[in-house]
């Protein structure tokens, strides 16, 4: 009995012009969308099916940049780390939240996704129709995002060095400036405290009271502080736990023995972006020593000697492990772009040994260390407000021209400085010794 043909792909495939074109470009924008502009390219990707005022996406994943913005800048240049947080706390995975969320300091309607895989959140604010029950469009959205959150955690694991580069001077003013900001209301609170605690007092409901609510905004400060703290570091017994858990399905079905030796526990924290980093360095060692013949053991330690992260790792094969291949040479490549240092010694007959360097702290840049910006007079001006703070009314009354025109040169600003809101184009202006 013979098998009935099957049918020609002509006859099988849906006709060319009936395929959902601008559903498929905005899939194949997303896919190849660079970490920067990826919120940009959702928002215009969903807009058909929800529309909304503003779009951001909230991942730990990116330590430089924990949150990813598109639409009104009022609410993008506003919205908060603690609110994210706050929000994402109360969505349940894969599947949307709508109601009312305090975002950008006030309450507005809000609809929420979260990415199980990665716990990365999507809100996007008065959305269009608002009741994620009664929406057309939500099950495109929430597909569309599904591939942005998995594209974020496939560039960040293939970050470039230029973006691990980046991403440390932003987490490093992030940490700086919520060290200041601590400093200053923690005084000003402990002051308040002091004052209306004093027997002088006589309103002794008002001083319980105000008392009271200092003391929960001194708590609230403090967690912010320490939640801050959180995105941008990471213990060094942690990120090693983390590299072992990537490894074990690397090694444990390839009969090559992995020998883990752990760093202190008690060793300093490490920068967000050194720690992954070092584990996407690491992996690629273990990865290229695996391609070798004849290797039975790989052995990784890290230690810390408080002011760099010390990796070593080594194999028992042969020695063939060459120091000018493209994978060493990439791995390189990133170890210089955190101004590390990567040496490997190899022994004919006895194996390869690499030891790898990772500074903590940011190396200082020279003051005003820009010029590869390529920025107009009037740019840097521009950009020289933003890091004092100004808003744009102040900056157009200081320079003498209108709101527009400075909403054009903040444009420009983070086009050629490759950002995506004001909190990161300062940041990185601070980072090239602007103040």
């Amino acid at each position: 009995m013979s098998a009935s043909p099957s049918p020609s792909l002509k006859e099988s495939s849906l006709p060319v012009a009936d395929l959902p074109w601008p559903l498929l470009h905005s899939v194949a924008a997303l896919a190849d969308a660079p970490l920067a502009e990826i919120a940009e390219r959702l928002r215009e990707a969903t807009l058909p099916y929800l529309r909304s005022s503003a779009l951001v996406i909230f991942t730990e994943d990116c330590t430089g940049r924990p949150q990813k913005n598109a639409g009104q800048e009022d609410i993008i240049s506003k919205v908060s780390i603690a609110e994210l947080d706050d929000l994402r706390n109360g969505v349940s995975d894969d599947v949307a939240w709508s109601g009312e969320a305090v975002l950008a300091g006030r309450p507005r309607a809000a609809l929420a996704l979260k990415h199980s895989p990665s716990q990365a959140l999507l809100v996007l604010t008065d959305p269009t129709p608002s009741d994620a029950e009664d929406n057309p469009g939500l099950e495109l959205v929430t597909y569309l995002w599904g591939i942005t959150a998995r594209r974020i955690k496939e560039k960040v694991a293939d970050a470039p060095p230029s973006y691990l580069a980046e991403s440390r001077a932003a987490s490093a003013e992030r940490l700086r400036v919520t060290a200041e900001l601590t400093d200053l209301h923690s005084t000003t609170l402990e002051t308040l405290l002091a004052a209306l605690r004093s027997s002088s007092m006589n309103d002794t409901t008002a001083r319980t009271t105000v008392t009271d609510l200092t003391a929960r905004a001194l708590v609230g400060l403090r967690t912010l502080t320490d939640r801050t703290t959180e995105l941008v570091e990471e213990p060094v017994a942690k990120a090693f736990e983390r590299l072992r858990e990537d490894l074990r399905p690397l090694t444990g079905y390839s009969g090559i023995e992995a020998e883990f030796i752990e760093p202190p526990l008690n060793g300093r924290a490490l920068p967000g972006e050194v720690a992954h980093a070092a584990r996407a360095i690491v992996r690629g060692l273990v990865l290229a020593m695996m391609e070798q013949p004849d290797v039975s053991r790989i052995r990784t330690q890290w230690d810390c000697d408080g002011e760099n992260l010390l990796i070593n790792v080594r194999d028992d094969g042969r020695g063939a492990l060459n120091a000018d291949a493209p994978s060493i040479s990439r791995l390189d490549r990133r170890v210089q772009a955190l101004t590390g240092h990567l040496r490997m010694d190899v022994m004919p007959g006895w194996g390869a040994d690499i030891f790898v360097s990772l500074p903590l702290d940011l190396p200082a840049r020279p003051a005003g260390d820009t010029a590869g910006w390529n920025l107009a007079a009037r740019e840097l001006e521009v950009l020289q407000h933003l890091v004092a703070g100004h808003r744009n009314r102040t900056i157009a009354s200081e320079m003498g021209i209108s709101e527009n025109t400075v909403k054009f040169h903040v444009r420009n600003l983070f086009r050629k400085l490759d950002v995506g809101s004001r909190t990161e184009a300062i940041a990185l202006a601070h980072s090239h010794g602007l103040r």
